[in-house]
């Protein structure tokens, strides 16, 4: 059985401002043909709308309503910043 990776990402709507981390796993054997991403857990008030072994696929849901992908490019606004 091959070894997972394990991380953490913070996960933030661009809505309501709801984060959290949300605990991701991926198989640790380059050889493969996906990355094999699960999800282990994920902050209060997010939910998964549709499930993938490809995070760029992966999509969340707040629970304010607005969906995004688990991995994406963020873009802020010239001179903006994250939030802490």
């Amino acid at each position: 059985m091959a070894a997972r990776d394990r991380y953490s990402r913070k996960l933030e709507c661009s809505h309501c401002g709801n984060t959290g981390f949300a605990e991701v796993s991926e198989e640790d054997t380059p050889s493969r043909k996906t990355r094999g991403f699960e999800i282990d857990a994920l902050p209060s008030g997010f939910e998964t709308e549709f499930a993938s072994s490809n995070p760029r696929k992966h999509v969340i849901r707040c629970r304010c309503g607005h969906k995004f992908k688990f991995e994406q490019t963020t873009a802020y606004a010239p001179g903006g910043e994250p939030r802490a």
